[in-house]
C-alpha cells in the first residue's frame, strides 16, 4: 500500500468560537454547518478515498471511475469550507482591501463598489445549491468573477480561490430563510480581508 492510500484528510480547525460572526451568522448555523455539514464532507472524502485506492490496488477502473463523482463532491466541500472559515472574521475585525489587490479590484472592475455590485449578484444569482467566488486567473493574469454548482471546487474552472461565499441554504436558512440576498449583503461585514490578501498574493506568484 502507497503512502498515498493512507491519507485522511482532517476536519480543521474553527480560528473562532461559533458565535464570533454575530450578528451576520448566528452560532447556530456555524455550529450546524461546520459540526455537520463539513464534518461529514471529510468523512464521506476519507471514505472514497479509501474504496478507491483499494479498486486501484485490483485495477477494478469501473469502480475507480464510479467513484469520482463522489471523491469531486465531498473534497470539494472540504476544500471550499476549508477557504470559507479562514476568509471570516468577527465584526469589526477583518480590515478592508488595499494594496495590490485593492488596486486589481480597481483595474478589474472598475471599482471596488462594482465589484461588490457584480459578486453580490453572481451570489444571488446562483441557482440552486452551489457557490461564489472572486478567482485569479494565471492565464489572463486578472481577477475573475465566477460561480460553481453544488461542492464544484474553484479549480474545475482554471481559476485560484481568492474569496469565497458559500450560497447553499445551510449556510443562511436558519437565520435569514429564504432571503438570500439579506444573507450576502451582511456577509460583507465580516471578510477577513488579510486572509484574502494573503490568498491573493500566493496567486499571483
Amino acid at each position: 500500500m502507497t503512502n498515498m492510500a493512507k491519507t485522511s484528510y482532517q476536519l480543521p480547525e474553527l480560528p473562532y468560537a461559533f458565535d464570533a460572526l454575530e450578528p451576520v451568522i448566528s452560532a447556530e448555523i456555524m455550529q450546524v454547518h461546520y459540526e455537520k455539514h463539513h464534518k461529514t464532507y471529510v468523512a464521506n472524502l476519507n471514505a472514497a478515498l479509501e474504496k478507491y485506492h483499494e479498486a486501484e490496488s485490483k485495477n477494478d477502473v469501473a469502480a475507480m471511475i464510479a467513484l469520482q463523482q463522489v471523491i469531486k463532491f465531498n473534497g470539494g466541500g472540504h476544500i471550499n469550507h476549508s477557504i470559507f472559515w479562514t476568509i471570516l472574521a468577527p465584526v469589526g475585525h477583518g480590515g478592508g482591501p488595499s494594496g495590490e489587490l485593492m488596486e486589481m479590484l480597481e483595474r478589474d472592475f472598475s471599482s471596488f463598489d462594482q465589484f461588490k455590485e457584480k459578486f453580490s449578484s453572481a451570489a444571488v444569482g446562483v441557482q440552486g445549491s452551489g457557490w461564489a467566488w472572486l478567482g485569479y486567473s494565471k492565464a489572463m493574469k486578472r481577477l475573475e468573477i465566477a460561480t460553481c454548482s453544488n461542492q464544484d471546487p474553484l479549480s474545475t474552472q482554471g481559476l485560484i480561490p481568492v474569496l469565497g461565499v458559500d450560497v447553499w441554504e445551510h449556510a443562511y436558512y436558519l437565520q435569514y430563510k429564504n432571503m438570500r440576498a439579506d444573507y450576502v449583503k451582511a456577509i460583507w461585514q465580516i471578510f477577513h480581508w488579510p486572509n484574502i490578501e494573503a490568498r491573493f498574493a500566493k496567486a499571483i506568484i
